[in-house]
């Protein structure tokens, strides 16, 4: 090691990079070389100048190996060390297989995987994450091929070549090299382009991508048994279901989803009921909101088949549940740990939140109106509890602080509710039922993206079952504007700042290109408009919680029985030994509450709540120390 050590010398920024090979057993299964619990490090490759890289071997099957202790041992010294950058492309790679052996890689750190994601491929285009492959980028910006793994390895496992081959080493130590290259040529294109995004790259998106290798390598536990129960329950009421459907409608073919050809014939043509919606190619819809739709004009005008609608939308709502979260989840479980090991995608949205695949966990049902139960499918092991802290309508958080509007500002710094506010906004002062609360609730979450009285209508009659008149909706929208008059200034001024722009930011500086906005297409134009207002306060939300990300991760090394788990919504899930649930709370909620950035003056809350089974979570009281 002592060579390896006098290479990396008094670098300040090195790129690194593994390759990596599966273990015995999972040799035959395809991609296994990308899994932590099935691969090993075959080996790392250094670059600390562009042209330049050494490669240090520590499993290969062929050649000469480096002592795999004295290889951790630097690698640990490395990550640790706050005077070196790490520079890796995908980092949450690399940040997952050093977690393995216990290493939480700590800032500063530098992933060219996100920097690319965050400059412009078009005058008017960010790079998406297809477009950001290490290959891709070297032809697109180095003229450059790189070989292909397969053209290397010949079909065999990276410790299959001889460690020692200059082909090994050359394709080893290409993949630091021009990650380093990118290092440089990035942060030139930000320096010179877009500042603000060198610093979000830098301070925001390179720590949350480690911080995701530490998700993605921990998982959750799947309780696989619960899941299959739920699993034959649910196909026997679909089963149930198409019985009766079938004495209904006779032999029609439903399908999978009640989505077919056929049965949207049999809805229109031989009942004539009436076309309520259209899809985008102005063809019958007969999605859930048109089924809603049918069921109450049913009731009017003929109320025999409302028993079928009731029947189908009841089937599928099971179907979804199977599709979704037992067949769509469960195929997902890992064989080594029976975990559900999900990418987690930082940068998927244009607004900078996180998405989810293999599988999509983003769409797990929120906490209080899970009543499927598929919260319930994730458990903490024996011994553990899941922990989660949930930022408190953070959204609307980041609009008062946009908006300045006094009667919203003064109701978080006073720890007022937010709902009751706007309830008395809309309807007056005095006590309010639960109605004009839950509308007031609806409103709210519109409230900062230009919510439109046909809009409103639909959202209080789809996600709150309230019946109101487009006029109804119309004077609360226009009660709303009176009561909260800095709100419509914020968004006139928005919107023509955007037009003007042709973009709209976070408070960061995190940059959305906006091009339809000038359009003279009005769908274009509107759409466009709603980016300009909900971009700044989505955004600049996910930027808050991927800076505490930042903050946890600095933790970690002190607390390695802390285990992240997870990032849904706004929520944060940790895995933990029972004993240790007040002493992470505090942790964690002094990361989460911290001001976020200088200018933010609204108090950030982070709401807690433990259990063993995470659709059984409970409130969590803290005492302060």
């Amino acid at each position: 090691m002592v060579e390896v050590q006098k290479y990396l010398g008094p670098a300040s920024a090195v790129a690194f990079d593994f390759e990596t090979a599966p273990l015995d057993g999972w040799r035959h299964e395809d991609k296994s070389a990308l899994d932590p619990h099935k691969a090993c490090i075959a080996g790392v490759s250094f670059s600390t100048a562009e042209g330049d890289g050494i490669y240090v071997p520590i499993t290969h099957r062929v050649g000469n190996n480096a002592d795999v202790g004295e290889v951790m041992a630097l690698l640990s010294d490395f990550a640790a060390n706050d005077k070196i950058i790490k520079i890796a492309h995908n980092l949450a790679f690399e940040a997952s297989f050093l977690y393995k052996h216990g290493i939480v890689i700590q800032p500063p750190v530098y992933d060219t995987i996100a920097a690319a994601q965050l400059t412009l491929k078009s005058n008017t285009e960010i790079r998406s994450l297809a477009d950001s492959g290490l290959k891709t980028l070297t032809a697109e910006l180095f003229n450059t091929e790189m070989p292909t793994f397969s053209q290397t390895t010949g079909g065999r496992h990276f410790d299959e070549l001889d460690s020692g081959d200059a082909e090994t080493i050359r394709y080893a130590c290409a993949d630091s090299d021009y990650t380093l290259r990118l290092y440089h040529l990035f942060n030139n294109w930000f320096d010179k382009w877009l500042p603000c995004h060198r610093i979000i790259t830098e301070r925001v998106e390179s720590p949350t991508a480690v911080y995701c290798g530490l998700m993605k390598f921990n998982g959750l536990l799947v309780d696989a048994e619960r899941m299959k129960a739920q699993g034959a329950r649910c196909e026997k009421e679909r089963q149930r279901l198409r019985e009766k459907i079938a004495f209904i409608i006779g032999d029609v073919n439903i399908g999978e989803n009640a989505g077919t050809a056929a049965f949207k014939k049999y809805l229109f043509e031989d009942l004539g009921l009436p076309v309520l919606k259209t899809t985008a190619k102005y063809q019958e819809a007969a999605d859930d909101e048109t089924l809603v739709l049918l069921s109450e004009w049913c009731e009017q005008n003929r109320p025999d088949l409302v028993p079928l609608l009731k029947y189908i939308q009841e089937y599928r709502r099971c179907g979804k549940i199977q599709s979704t979260y037992i067949d769509g989840y469960g195929k997902y479980i890992n064989p080594v740990t029976g975990r559900i090991h999900a990418d987690l995608m930082p940068l998927a949205t244009e607004t900078g939140r996180f998405a989810s695949r293999r599988p999509n966990l983003q769409n797990m049902p929120r906490a209080g109106a899970d009543d499927i139960g598929v919260r319930n499918f994730f458990i903490a092991p024996e011994g553990k509890l899941l922990l989660s802290l949930d930022f408190s309508q953070i959204e609307l958080r980041v609009g008062a602080f946009y908006c300045r509007d006094e009667k919203m500002i003064d109701t978080y710094r006073t720890g007022g509710d937010i709902h009751d506010q706007t309830a008395a906004v809309i309807f007056g002062e005095g006590k309010h039922g639960k109605e004009q609360r839950t509308i007031a609730k609806n409103v709210n979450f519109g409230t900062f993206y230009g919510l439109f009285p046909r809009g409103l209508q639909r959202t209080l009659k789809f996600k709150a079952g309230l019946e109101k008149s487009l006029e109804d909706c119309e004077k609360i929208i226009s009660n709303l504007k009176a009561g909260y008059p800095k709100l419509t200034e914020w968004q006139d001024s928005t919107k023509t700042k955007a037009k003007s722009a042709r973009f709209t930011e976070t408070a960061l500086g995190r940059r959305r290109y906006l091009p339809g906005i000038t359009s003279q297409d009005w769908g274009k134009q509107s759409f466009a408009e709603r980016c300009a207002l909900n971009t700044p306060i989505q955004g600049t939300a996910a930027d808050i919680l991927k800076l505490a990300l930042g903050r946890i991760l600095t933790g970690l090394p002190k607390r390695p029985w802390l285990r992240p788990l997870l990032q849904i919504h706004d929520e944060l899930v940790f895995e933990l030994p029972e004993g240790k649930v007040g002493e992470a709370t505090m942790f964690i909620k002094q990361c989460m509450e911290q001001q976020p950035f200088a200018e933010f003056d609204i108090p950030v809350i982070a709401d807690t709540t433990v259990g063993a089974r995470f659709g059984e979570m409970k409130e969590q009281e803290v005492i302060a120390l």
